[in-house]
């Protein structure tokens, strides 16, 4: 589907900083001595989106800034690192969050925010919700759940890495979600650890929520 997608692509943009290549594009795999420090992938045509985004992990207070910002460098080393792709089609959204340098064994909740990521951890607002509480922050179960939200939790490996995917038959609204926040513990809260701003989008001309037209979006 990719592969379609960039070859009849109405927009498609790649937008890095740093060394080297993308992982996937020749390189050795992201995160490794010498590769790209951020990157942005993008390609969009008639009902279809792809993007996808990667980045190292650096603190608030780093010298050169990083899309991909650590809270707590004993759970998110700095220079750890950090992709998000997103697949928009007929069938509804996918994300996918891949890690690296995580701490090894331990288990993180991960979620799509509304906001992008800053200083403060509080910066990157709530969760991102198909059906949006109208008591924010939001706790109540009927809408803090996995399917009104994009969880992806996952448990570090012994080398650090770690991977999760979420499908939803429904999209992003427009400017609705603007980064992915590592929990310290998985579920549905917890304090932040660290958070990447993420250039969510939507397949061209859409005119409801991103991936399926308005009367097939479900929670």
């Amino acid at each position: 589907m990719v592969a379609g997608m960039v070859a009849g692509a109405l927009a498609a943009a790649v937008l890095a900083a740093g060394g080297g290549v993308p992982d996937g594009a020749g390189g050795a795999g992201g995160g490794a001595d010498g590769e790209l420090s951020s990157s942005v992938i993008v390609a969009a045509v008639a009902d279809q989106y792809w993007m996808r985004a990667e980045a190292r992990f650096a603190p608030p207070t780093a010298f050169i800034p990083s899309p991909a910002v650590t809270y707590e460098q004993e759970l998110v080393p700095a220079a750890s690192w950090i992709s998000v792709e997103q697949r928009v089609d007929e069938g509804g959204t996918t994300v996918t969050a891949r890690v690296r340098g995580m701490t090894p064994g331990h288990a993180y909740g991960v979620h799509v925010h509304q906001k992008p990521c800053g200083a403060s951890p509080e910066a990157a607002g709530g969760h991102y919700q198909h059906v949006q509480d109208p008591v924010q922050p939001s706790k109540d179960p009927a809408y803090a759940n996995a399917g009104n939200e994009v969880w992806l939790d996952f448990t570090a490996g012994a080398d650090g890495s770690g991977s999760a995917s979420a499908h939803h038959l429904w999209g992003f609204g427009p400017g609705g979600a603007g980064s992915v926040v590592l929990h310290r513990e998985p579920g549905g809260a917890g304090d932040r650890v660290a958070c990447f701003t993420v250039p969510f989008g939507a397949p061209p001309g859409e005119t409801g929520e991103a991936g399926v037209p308005v009367e097939q979006s479900t929670v």
